[in-house]
């Protein structure tokens, strides 16, 4: 079982569509055999809902609310990037899972992620995703619903790895062969056009450089107008999706930039002589 964080992201809808490996819809609904696990409170919610089974999309929703109920909720990095992503797979070679059996290790490795904390009721939102073979995925709103910020354990990867061993034993899976920990190498001094990269891979970082930060404010602003009714608001939205879709743009030329700029130069090296073959006489 290999445990993968990604990258958060402002929203959960393409965290969603990977974990089922198709888009998202509004139209099919995802049964308990899909969404495996979740959150304690959910419970309060699906009460005295009349449609027991949510579409992909309403899934997305309810993960996304915390996000748009709480505008200036922000880690103490002021991070506004709250959805935490992780997927797990087992080995090629593993027998296939019962529910309970996902369910229990979803359940395990939320705790050991620190996104479920048992007793809390305000705690963050999170489901999980069993919809390829091998695979569960768990998606999860840091920002908990009194608008506090959860910061996950600095040691997140390794609390996952440990608890994924351990879910391995515990349910007879194949273990992850490990092997002895590689020494560091010694890095070289930087130099002057590698330190200027450095500065524009920071500007154009996909998920928490200051352009996507920018990025994530006007996708927000346009996924709040476009539910907004009338055809202006749909105009605006669009609008503001082309602007997004041009800071990314600026986004992938400055980190298109910055590899061109930290390539080893190739030094023009001179052809070899020509060897002359002399006859004896």
């Amino acid at each position: 079982m290999i445990p993968r964080l990604h990258e958060r992201t402002h929203t959960p809808h393409d965290s969603l569509a990977e974990a089922l490996g198709r888009p998202l819809s509004p139209n099919e609904g995802l049964t308990e055999y899909t969404v495996v696990a979740h959150w304690p409170g959910l419970d309060y919610f699906t009460l005295d809902d009349e449609q027991r089974t949510w579409t992909s999309v309403q899934w997305a929703e309810h993960l996304e609310d915390p996000y748009l109920e709480h505008p200036f909720a922000a880690s103490p990095d002021a991070d506004r990037q709250p959805i935490l992503h992780l997927a797990v797979r087992l080995h090629p070679d593993d027998r296939e899972l019962t529910g309970p059996e996902w369910a229990e290790a979803a359940h395990r490795l939320a705790r050991a992620a620190g996104i479920e904390i048992p007793g809390k009721e305000h705690g963050s939102r999170w489901i999980a995703v069993q919809a390829q073979p091998g695979r569960l995925d768990l998606i999860a709103n840091l920002i908990h619903l009194d608008g506090a910020w959860h910061t996950p354990p600095a040691d997140i990867l390794r609390r996952l790895s440990d608890e994924a061993r351990r879910i391995e034993q515990d349910l007879h899976l194949i273990p992850v062969r490990t092997g002895p920990t590689p020494r560091p190498a010694i890095r070289p001094t930087p130099t002057a056009s590698a330190q200027l990269a450095s500065v524009l891979t920071q500007l154009a970082e996909e998920q928490a450089g200051p352009l996507a930060t920018v990025r994530g404010l006007v996708e927000h602003a346009a996924h709040r107008i476009a539910r907004q009714p009338g055809a202006a608001g749909t105009d605006t939205a669009h609008r503001l999706e082309l602007v997004a879709g041009r800071l990314h743009a600026i986004q992938q030329d400055l980190d298109s930039i910055a590899a061109h700029m930290i390539q080893p130069r190739v030094a023009a090296v001179p052809p070899a002589a020509r060897h002359t073959a002399h006859r004896s006489p």
